[in-house]
């Protein structure tokens, strides 16, 4: 059994505005939720990491009760910076909890995440109960990866097939093939009484400095690897090197920093009420 990553929020925030422009995409798509009688706007965030995206749902909407899910403990510890009341008036917290298995238990205007779902093996399997737990008119909205076909990503896979590291790393490279594409993503919402808009996007930043792309995967697919490898410094190393010659290959600079070309999904999901009109659905 895979145990489960250890994470590095500096790491993964040495990206941190390329990392959140996504999300910021998604945000911008996301209907204001329906007015909640007697109560404020309630947020959920799947996946918060660092807690700096989430604190974003804040700047939005600044009234609201956002809380913020995560399995790390690392993350979480970063997250809490941003715990508390916010300036508008909200309240802002954190919380343990795995979005593989978990249940809302009460109602919610938006659940959101970013970049996290692509850990979750048959994440499509919560939709629904994801979906019964928004109010009339609430939104289900999320962005993941969809680069796994791209050689950061492949390169790690075959890597990790390798003769001289495939007792140890098989299949680390290859946890992502349970990403849909955004017509099955859009198929699957609408058949539970959502109106969805569902599309994908591919960013291409210039990245700078030394390996800059082996920097990028280093605070995220490249964590199972590194946690599995921890005890062993040689060892990892040894495997970082070789990656990373890869990576040099299949990334080569240019005059002005590294292209990288990185795919991202996007759905956003609301749940039709008893006074949308069909042609709300479509």
């Amino acid at each position: 059994m895979h145990v489960a990553p250890t994470w590095d929020p500096r790491q993964y925030l040495r990206h941190a505005s390329l990392r959140t422009r996504p999300f910021l995409d998604l945000l911008a798509r996301i209907a204001e939720p329906p007015a909640a009688s007697g109560r404020p706007i309630r947020i959920a965030d799947l996946g918060c990491g660092p807690g700096n995206v989430t604190a974003l749902l804040a700047d939005r909407w600044p009234t609201a009760h956002i809380t913020g899910y995560d399995n790390s403990a690392e993350m979480l510890a970063e997250a809490r910076r941003h715990a508390g009341e916010t300036p508008g008036g909200g309240h802002l917290d954190f919380r343990s909890a795995d979005a593989a298995d978990w249940e809302p238990g009460e109602t919610y205007d938006l659940i959101v995440s970013s970049a996290a779902l692509q850990w979750v093996p048959n994440h499509a399997r919560s939709f629904e109960r994801w979906v019964d737990s928004l109010a009339p008119g609430g939104t289900l909205a999320f962005q993941v990866p969809g680069n796994f076909t791209s050689p950061s990503h492949a390169l790690l896979g075959e890597l990790c097939d390798a003769p001289q590291w495939r007792e140890r790393l098989e299949g680390f490279g290859r946890r992502f093939i349970h990403i849909l594409d955004p017509v099955d993503y859009l198929e699957r919402l609408t058949g539970l009484g959502c109106a969805v808009d569902a599309w994908e996007t591919v960013y291409v930043p210039m990245l700078d400095g030394p390996d800059p792309v082996l920097e990028w995967v280093k605070g995220t697919a490249l964590r199972p690897v590194l946690t599995e490898l921890h005890d062993d410094p040689e060892a990892s190393e040894e495997f970082l090197a070789q990656y990373r010659d890869l990576l040099r290959k299949a990334y080569p600079p240019g005059p002005y920093g590294t292209p990288f070309p990185h795919r991202r999904i996007f759905v956003n999901a609301r749940r039709l009420s008893a006074y949308d009109s069909p042609a709300d659905a479509g």
